[in-house]
């Protein structure tokens, strides 16, 4: 019978990119018998099952829920995510979120519960739904911090560069000639990188003759890619697509350049060139530069990189790339 783990981490984007790591680690460690199921909100299921190494995703729909919670249809839908989650018994359930929110889908669970001790946990009081409680250094790359509890959790301990094994879909549209994708937008206004300063990217890739792709994900969003975009022939702004069709868009790349935001760290781990830019976060706990040996961070903690850097480490990582 095959050993069954269950890896709890609903969201963000990238901090589930950041957590996919562990399953190939699972797989190295445990045997070839083991099989993974994984948690996550809905809009995140279609990522995780790129990876192949998953057997199960259970999609369930918090965000939504919260704002639909007087509806009769949101509690059916609760109840049906909880007779999915418990529709099988697990060896181990990984809590990989960090938040009171995960230990409570964690609870749910038919396995013993694993996750951070009290003094490693972003939410001490999640620790209540834990039976396995365990130290991780929290001064460390949230992709080490995944590894290393996976790994204290089921008794190996990982070793090597994080394998994200993502396989994206084909494109349903190639380009017919290079493309850069740059990724201007996230959630947080202090993460954004000056309007001007895209522009002088955007102007660099169109005299190099390069196409330069500008995707968007929300009105405000798509405003900011046409004006990016304005009177540079060789700049597209594409149409709203499916996070699957995003990240072949991504792998096909010739370098992608964008703020820390969820799209980036996907390129990362698809091994594509990439350069993030940070403003106010720190790189060293999540930037791209530990996902491969193509990617690379910028800035961060208050300093904002200038555009000037920001070519010349992505001329660096393209020409690394090609070596390689």
């Amino acid at each position: 019978m095959s050993r069954r783990i269950l890896i709890v981490r609903p969201s963000s984007l990238g901090d589930i990119v950041h957590a996919l790591p562990v399953v190939h680690d699972v797989h190295t460690y445990c045997g070839s018998d083991v099989q993974v199921d994984w948690v996550a909100e809905e809009a995140f299921a279609s990522l995780i099952e790129m990876n192949h190494g998953v057997h199960r995703v259970i999609p369930f729909a918090l965000r939504r829920w919260r704002r639909e919670l007087l509806h009769r249809a949101t509690w059916r839908q609760m109840a049906q995510f909880r007779t999915a989650l418990r529709a099988r018994a697990y060896h181990t359930v990984i809590d990989l979120q960090e938040q009171l929110k995960g230990a409570l889908v964690s609870a749910l669970a038919r396995g013993h519960v694993h996750g951070p001790d009290r003094a490693s946990i972003r939410e001490p009081l999640a620790t209540l739904a834990y039976r396995g409680k365990h130290a991780i250094d929290p001064q460390q790359h949230l992709i080490d911090r995944c590894r290393q509890l996976a790994g204290k959790a089921l008794g190996y301990t990982s070793d090597g560069p994080p394998v994200f094994d993502l396989v994206p879909p084909p494109l349903t549209a190639a380009q017919a000639r290079p493309y850069v994708v740059l990724v201007h937008a996230t959630s947080r206004p202090d993460k954004l990188w000056p309007e001007a300063n895209w522009r002088k990217l955007v102007a660099y890739f169109a005299a190099a003759g390069d196409c330069v792709v500008l995707p968007w994900g929300s009105a405000d969003e798509e405003a900011r890619s046409r004006r990016l975009a304005e009177g540079f022939a060789a700049a597209i702004v594409p149409p709203r697509t499916s996070l699957p069709q995003v990240a072949s868009l991504l792998s096909q790349a010739r370098v992608v350049c964008g703020v820390d935001t969820g799209l980036v760290h996907l390129a990362a781990a698809l091994g594509v060139p990439t350069l993030a830019l940070f403003t106010v976060t720190d790189p060293t706990l999540a930037g791209v530069a530990r996902a491969s040996r193509c990617a690379a961070d910028l800035g961060g903690n208050g300093e904002v990189p200038s555009p000037e850097h920001a070519i010349a480490t992505m001329q660096r990582l393209s020409a690394a790339s090609l070596v390689g």
